[in-house]
């Protein structure tokens, strides 16, 4: 540690951002900053979100009903450029007062209903279709079990490990470490249970797995925070394993792809209609056919 520690006041307050990488997307109050209405598409089902580890579970969620031939399932995605505060516009506000990314309108009812949190719209979709949630109680409640441990672990890798180590404007070796050990911890746990199970919650592709592959496959595949050396993440041989074979699935390569504004051309779909977008409207051949 260094001698540059901080005393916190008696009273804290906000007068500054906060500094690094996604300063601006943070702020100690709610609510909308500007008026602005989402758009609404031709389908029942309108997602606005972006392609990051908690945008891609609704996205690949979506693409794998799709896969199973649930044509009900069928959606328009909106990209929310976080960077830019358009979660912090009226409409997205309505969808979603925590103003955090995605946000999904159902409007198979009537008023439509909104359904916020990564974990609530794959678990709201698959109790809508009957897919990727087991019936039976025991399987169900296993899988339960990790879709929460995803929501309540993730804020660590993302918000403490990720921040720390690789958006903080500065170093720090007490933060870096704590969050480090959290995060090899989780791998760890994961790793006894992949040990055991094909996939985690058992022998069942689930929404266990759709939630927890975007953050822990995207780590030790060495897709989030350049951390994967740092980890030594090749020695979660199970985990690592299970990120390869979901990484093969075709409904998650197209999920990957959805609402995502950087990269490759090829492999970004800002706004996804229509299952033809995916061969007809990725940035490359917008860029190239002038059609932005």
């Amino acid at each position: 540690m260094t001698d540059d520690t901080y005393t916190p006041p008696k009273v804290w307050k906000w007068d500054a951002e906060s500094g690094g990488a996604f300063s601006k997307i943070n702020r100690p109050i709610a609510g909308p900053t500007h008026e602005k209405e989402l758009p609404v598409g031709k389908h029942p089902f309108q997602l606005y979100s972006l392609a990051t580890p908690n945008g891609v579970k609704a996205t690949i969620m979506f693409e794998e009903l799709l896969e199973k031939g649930v044509k009900e399932a069928e959606y328009d995605a909106w990209p929310i450029r976080i960077t830019e505060g358009e979660q912090f516009g009226s409409g997205f506000v309505k969808a979603n007062p925590n103003s955090k990314i995605p946000a999904m309108m159902d409007h198979n009812h009537e008023p439509a209903v909104r359904v916020f949190e990564s974990g609530a719209i794959v678990l709201y979709l698959a109790e809508k279709f009957g897919e990727f949630l087991p019936a039976d109680i025991v399987a169900r409640t296993e899988t339960l079990n990790w879709l929460f441990w995803q929501m309540g672990s993730a804020p660590f890798l993302g918000g403490g490990f990720g921040h720390f180590y690789a958006y903080a404007p500065e170093k720090y070796e007490y933060p870096i470490n704590r969050y480090t050990m959290e995060v090899k911890r989780q791998l760890d746990v994961l790793d006894r249970q992949l040990a055991d199970n094909r996939y985690v919650a058992g022998d069942e592709y689930t929404i266990a797995d759709i939630a927890i592959w975007p953050w822990y496959g995207a780590l030790v595949k060495n897709k989030v925070y350049d951390a994967a050396e740092f980890l030594e993440a090749h020695t979660y041989r199970n985990v690592v394993r299970w990120a390869d074979e979901i990484g093969k699935r075709p409904a998650v390569k197209r999920g990957l792809m959805v609402n995502r504004t950087w990269g490759d051309e090829s492999r970004q779909l800002h706004e996804r209609h229509d299952a033809s977008d995916f061969e007809l409207r990725t940035q490359d051949k917008l860029e190239s056919s002038g059609d932005k």
